[in-house]
């Protein structure tokens, strides 16, 4: 499975920008899908995960309620869409595919490229 993430952008607090990941291959509905994010300086940390149906959702609370992931198998694409954006939500984000939806990094096989996404206040 190989990922290309897409959507990186620059957008002030309080407003909005959608990410895509778009995955290779025809295995795409067998995964669970995760985003990542990484801040300079900072670890990369679990942002939301979606297994492989869409039936199942898990947040960070740091986002919880303002951020939303979701998929289309048919088009092999994962989402998040993110509103109320805040300087914070400043990141590298990566879109990664494995065997459950998990919050662990390490439980992902697959990654994508990383797209910055930058919020100003």
């Amino acid at each position: 499975v190989q990922l290309q993430a897409s959507g990186r952008g620059l957008v002030q607090a309080g407003g909005s920008l959608r990410l895509s990941c778009a995955a290779s291959g025809n295995i795409f509905s067998l995964h669970a899908m995760g985003w990542f994010r990484q801040a300079p300086g900072k670890e990369r940390e679990f942002v939301a995960a979606i297994n492989w149906n869409g039936h199942n959702t898990f947040y960070a609370d740091s986002v919880k309620g303002r951020f939303t992931i979701s998929r289309d198998n048919a088009k092999n694409t994962v989402y998040l869409q993110m509103n109320s954006l805040k300087p914070e939500d400043t990141a590298v984000y990566y879109c990664a595919a494995g065997p459950s939806g998990s919050r662990r990094s390490d439980h992902y096989a697959y990654w994508g490229q990383g797209t910055l996404v930058t919020v100003s206040s």
